[in-house]
């Protein structure tokens, strides 16, 4: 028997699973340990309800950690439950869903508990790239803890509730928590990029069960796909004037105007999430320029560059992707690399990996030019000599080494005003245009924005049966 149906661990796996699912196991599981009193103290399920049931009807397991006991520390009886559920998932091909609210590492049991803590990453790590691992945060997660959300694939957080960190705000030297909150869930949102989104404990609970239904519940279902009920030679409109946002592109080729954002909060210049095409799944990445709100007002605006933070993120959600045969669809939109000095100290070696996921993924890569690609940024954002199997441009798109004018006053830097708009001209009409570039073959269609939709659904098809073999390794660097 569980701890009862009325405490907080029950109610989170109630309101995240399909009505009468939930099938617990190991619940006359207790504390192995009788030091420090122990023996006396009453520990059901060790602090952590662990069973299997259904999100939308795919099986899913699930663990719920039940700060009534002990503060839902981990000890050892309680890891090992949560390492049998993995255990079980993977045999079984289906997610992992952690539900955590934890006070940390159990003190009473020391080296046992720390172990077994051990086990819990052993299992995250084996379970990774085979069956999707989402994590909530909706209390306590700290120190070690702390590394659980980091190992799974996605992770949200209750936004007034949750704290998550490796060493607590007061314990960082310069920093108090009225300073700067490192534990809040806004800030590892918005800073670290631990976290894909937060919410209200109602909103992360329905934001998990969307995410178990656009994915593949393994890596040996060849992706996901469902039935579209969406017209797939839609026109798409609006897209000329909206196209900063990637947001609004990606919501109007998807089926039913369906995007799943993740990271939401961290590094906007780059949106990643997924969509739907003829109903199969796809992630997008995008370079972003502008953010609107509901009502169609500008939010926020970048320059059309790529980031260490933003390559990050669309590096390791494009290895998700080929992990799970997902394809990948990325929006183009970069002229260059952001320019600072806390970038710079980053930037090559996020282009590294980014280029290395692209580059590595065996998935369907599509790549769509919204605006500008020139340079090596647009070589890293899936270009077609990177391995993309097709490339779309919309017709007032640029590419080339960079901007015309910024060529021209490089190769006639002691030239007049009028020459350099004159050699500016002669460059963007022999460099600059899609045109050129599709002579060459380095993009296969340019596309009307209207019919942006009946082209990516088209090539989604068309890819569908991709094959290909890769060089023996035991696995990349990067």
């Amino acid at each position: 028997m569980s701890n009862g149906n009325d405490n907080q661990a029950m109610q989170r796996i109630a309101g995240l699973l399909d009505e009468n699912s939930f099938m617990e196991i190991g619940s006359m599981i207790t504390a192995r340990s009788t030091d420090f009193n122990l023996a006396q103290t009453d520990t059901p399920s060790d602090g952590v309800i662990t069973g299997h049931g259904l999100v939308n009807g795919n099986l899913v397991f699930v663990y719920a950690q039940d700060p009534s006991v002990l503060g839902g520390t981990i000890g050892e009886m309680h890891a090992k439950k949560i390492a049998a559920i993995y255990d079980m998932a993977i045999r079984m091909g289906a997610p992992v869903i952690g539900l955590i609210d934890c006070a940390g590492i159990r003190l009473q049991e020391s080296v046992d508990a720390l172990e077994a803590c051990s086990l819990i990453y052993a299992k995250q790590a084996a379970a990774s790239g085979v069956i999707p691992q989402i994590c909530g945060v909706f209390g306590n997660c700290g120190g070690g803890l702390a590394v659980i959300p980091a190992l799974s694939d996605f992770s949200y957080a209750v936004a007034d509730k949750a704290k998550l960190f490796i060493n607590s705000p007061d314990a960082i030297d310069g920093n108090r928590k009225e300073k700067c909150d490192t534990s809040a869930a806004s800030y590892q949102s918005a800073e670290t990029g631990t976290l894909d989104g937060t919410g209200t404990e109602d909103e992360i609970l329905e934001k998990i069960r969307e995410l178990v239904c656009i994915l593949p519940a393994n890596n040996a279902e060849s992706g996901a796909s469902s039935e579209c009920m969406d017209d797939l030679n839609r026109a798409c409109g609006s897209l000329d004037t909206m196209k900063g946002d990637p947001r609004y592109v990606l919501s109007e080729v998807s089926d039913n105007h369906v995007f799943l954002e993740v990271k939401a909060d961290y590094a906007k210049d780059m949106v990643a999430g997924f969509i739907r095409l003829d109903g199969m799944t796809v992630g997008a990445v995008a370079n972003c320029t502008e953010i609107y709100d509901a009502q169609g007002s500008k939010m926020e605006e970048f320059e059309p560059v790529l980031s260490a933070r933003g390559c990050n993120k669309a590096a390791e959600f494009v290895s998700f992707c080929d992990a799970f045969e997902i394809p990948v669809l990325s929006l183009t939109n970069a002229k260059g690399f952001k320019s600072t000095l806390c970038s710079e100290k980053n930037l090559a070696k996020a282009l590294g990996r980014l280029t290395c996921a692209f580059a590595s993924a065996s998935v369907p890569k599509i790549n769509l030019i919204m605006d500008k690609a020139y340079g090596s940024a647009y070589a890293v954002m899936n270009a077609k000599s990177l391995g993309a199997d097709i490339v779309y441009a919309w017709p007032d798109a640029k590419t080339g080494m960079m901007d015309a004018k910024l060529a021209a006053k490089i190769m006639y830097a002691d030239a007049s005003g009028d020459v350099i708009e004159e050699k500016a001209a002669a460059y963007d009409a022999l460099q600059g245009s899609v045109e050129k570039a599709a002579a060459r073959g380095y993009i296969d269609r340019i596309i009307d924005y209207p019919e942006t939709r009946k082209y990516l659904v088209a090539a989604i098809e068309m890819l569908y049966t991709k094959r290909i073999e890769q060089p023996g390794k035991k696995h990349g660097t990067k």
